[in-house]
């Protein structure tokens, strides 16, 4: 054998095994890109959830305050009805009578479109906040993601353990979101 084909033939081992030495590193970089994606569809659909829950909320509002003027028009005609003299006192208590029964009844409603809305926000600051959580998960395996390619292009796997580190991170900031109460 001649000296350029030993030189060729050595080349080619050492190449060789710094491709077996990157496999884990690809293997890694192919994991983080699933996990980005997951959390990327997870916080989509939060983000989602937390904006169709707004609109519930803003509709439970509206509610709110139809009653809250149909309540208010009723007291302004019950009030009419009592200080003007009518000659059918019968006809008018019982109008009046009909008036105070639904103001009860408006009242229930009133504390029921209330406590409906209110819980409702209640869910847009939990989905919000678990959003956020996706959010972080995504942004640091993207991170982690990037770091790891490093290591392909340096031969140096200080970067590999770096960004497995953000991976790691980002891995515990989706897990979080099944604590947040």
């Amino acid at each position: 054998m001649e000296a350029n084909e030993v030189q060729e033939l050595q080349e080619h081992a050492e190449h060789g095994s710094h491709e077996s030495a990157m496999r884990p590193v690809a293997f890694t970089m192919s994991v983080l890109a699933v996990l980005v994606a997951i959390t990327t569809v997870l916080g989509h659909r939060t983000h989602t959830e937390a904006v169709l829950n707004q609109n519930k909320a803003t509709d439970k509002w509206n509610e709110y305050q139809a009653h809250k003027i149909r309540a208010n028009d009723t007291a302004l005609a019950s009030d009419l009805l009592s200080a003007v003299a009518i000659s059918d006192k019968d006809a008018a208590q019982k109008i009046t009578k009909s008036y105070a029964d639904h103001q009860a009844k408006w009242g229930d409603d009133l504390k029921k479109a209330k406590d409906e809305a209110d819980a409702l926000e209640t869910e847009v600051a939990h989905a919000e906040a678990r959003a956020d959580r996706y959010d972080l998960s995504e942004a640091l395996l993207e991170i982690g993601l990037v770091i790891t390619s490093v290591t392909l292009l340096t031969r140096s796997r200080i970067y590999w353990y770096l960004g497995i580190a953000f991976s790691a991170a980002g891995i515990v900031s989706a897990i979080s979101v099944l604590f947040l109460k």
